[in-house]
């Protein structure tokens, strides 16, 4: 289930403060490559529960 695009228009990476792209896996941010995931439609932006993904 995609997020509401107005939710995504506020949300920013918690560790870097970029822009946040959402993905299958979650939402990706293109700044610092960490991959916050989304459990149960709610993006979990935690810093410690995210992956580094290659960017």
């Amino acid at each position: 289930m995609p997020l509401d695009p107005r939710l995504l228009e506020i949300l920013c990476c918690p560790a870097c403060h970029g822009d946040l792209v959402e993905k299958a896996e979650g939402l990706h941010c293109q700044d610092c490559g960490l991959l916050y995931p989304i459990e149960d439609g709610i993006p979990v932006m935690l810093v410690d529960q995210a992956k580094k993904v290659d960017l």
